[in-house]
């Protein structure tokens, strides 16, 4: 085990406590239409090249009827970055120690009218701490209601905390889930930020309130779409923009990346591919 400071206990605490109310809410989805679909979860630890603890975490996986793939990790890591990598983290050039917790989270969703999802929030510290993370909404087949209420309720949680975080954050997001290679959006956008180095309750407070929007706003858009019907064409375009997602997640995610670089869980990290694409 790693030993914790207060903030990053409490880190970590909020975590998995937002894990727990997410995971009970999809499942009570899948009861709503008959499946007995649950979470199964697997824990994992990693450790440090110098040999130490290097902490862990656990994989959440479900494959239901509505959740075609859904997966909602958190982990809780800390060691030393290789000095090649440290050179790339926010406060860890002069000093490559670090601590790591968070949540992660992408939804693939079995109905194509039903948008696929990304959310993810973490806690670091190097030389400097920080608050990061976001959501962000991925439907094959847009629908400008849903977009417009996913950012309505996430413009809310940011105004309640600094007028200028939903123009900041939301342009952030769109540049950040750009496919550069084929030159369009991985999806409708969300919010982005990184870097949060604010007073720790501040940063964690909107922190929290990313959280709740997320867990606010998405099961009622599931609950909108989840039983549209839907043909093989409406199927085949859900495939095509899966292949996207992916070609996204395995070349430019930095989530991915940094889970790589420091060790992490490979079906974890890779928890966010989906369970079927195609490419032309």
């Amino acid at each position: 085990m790693i030993e914790l400071d207060e903030e990053q206990q409490r880190a970590r605490d909020w975590f998995e406590s937002l894990r727990d109310r997410i995971c009970a809410e999809f499942e009570g989805i899948e009861r709503e239409v008959g499946s007995e679909a649950a979470f199964g979860y697997t824990p994992w630890e990693r450790t440090d090249p110098d040999g130490s603890p290097g902490g862990g975490g656990v994989r959440g996986l479900m494959k239901g009827q509505v959740f075609e793939k859904v997966g909602v990790n958190v982990s809780t890591v800390g060691g030393r970055f290789s000095e090649e990598f440290a050179r790339s983290i926010h406060g860890a050039g002069e000093d490559p120690r670090f601590f790591a917790t968070g949540i992660s989270l992408v939804a693939h969703m079995a109905n194509p009218h039903v948008p696929a999802v990304h959310m993810n929030m973490r806690f670091l510290a190097t030389t400097k701490r920080w608050f990061g993370g976001g959501a962000d909404l991925n439907p094959p087949i847009p629908y400008e209601e849903d977009t417009a209420d996913f950012h309505a309720r996430l413009r809310a949680a940011c105004a309640a905390h600094d007028p200028t975080f939903y123009p900041r954050f939301s342009k952030w997001a769109e540049e950040y889930f750009q496919i550069p290679h084929r030159n369009v959006q991985r999806g409708v956008g969300g919010i982005f930020y990184d870097h949060l180095e604010g007073p720790f309750e501040a940063s964690f407070a909107f922190t929290r309130d990313v959280g709740e929007a997320f867990l606010d706003v998405f099961p009622k858009l599931v609950r909108r779409r989840m039983e549209t019907p839907f043909d093989s064409a409406d199927k085949a375009r859900q495939l095509e923009y899966r292949g996207r997602y992916a070609e996204f997640n395995l070349i430019y995610d930095r989530g991915t990346l940094f889970g790589l670089k420091t060790g992490g869980n490979v079906d974890a990290i890779l928890m966010s591919l989906p369970p079927v694409a195609t490419w032309g």
